[in-house]
């Protein structure tokens, strides 16, 4: 089992920034290839970036490129989310999951590859 909780969000304004963590436990952290997903209102869950367990690999949808950044620090079972230049369409709940994966440099993006999944923080950003 692994217990994920997001942390982080809130309302800014376009152009803003937002870090969001997710405190991991139980399970080994260093050993799931972790993602962060989001749900705008109305639409389906997507892929945003995911990061390998190994920390190496990482993948962002284009969406966001440039913008976000992915990270995690193995010792403290934390993974972030910093995002920059924020955008009215970002507005979304975000949640972090982790999959168990065969090998350290994968990096799924599928969410039905992620069993474990917090509980979301809301990112609201205002135009």
């Amino acid at each position: 089992q692994v217990q994920l909780v997001e942390s982080g969000g809130g309302l800014v304004q376009a152009g803003g920034s937002l870090r969001l963590s997710c405190a991991a436990s139980g399970r080994t952290f260093s050993s799931c290839a972790m993602g962060w997903f989001r749900q705008p209102p109305g639409k389906e869950r997507e892929s945003v970036v995911v990061i390998s367990a190994s920390g190496v690999n990482t993948y962002y949808a284009d969406s966001v490129k440039g913008r976000f950044t992915i990270s995690r620090d193995n010792a403290k079972n934390t993974l972030y989310l910093h995002m920059n230049s924020l955008k009215p369409e970002d507005t979304a709940v975000y949640y972090c999951a982790c999959a168990a994966v065969p090998v350290l440099w994968a990096t799924p993006t599928k969410a039905n590859e992620y069993f474990y999944w917090g509980q979301g923080t809301q990112v609201t950003v205002s135009s």
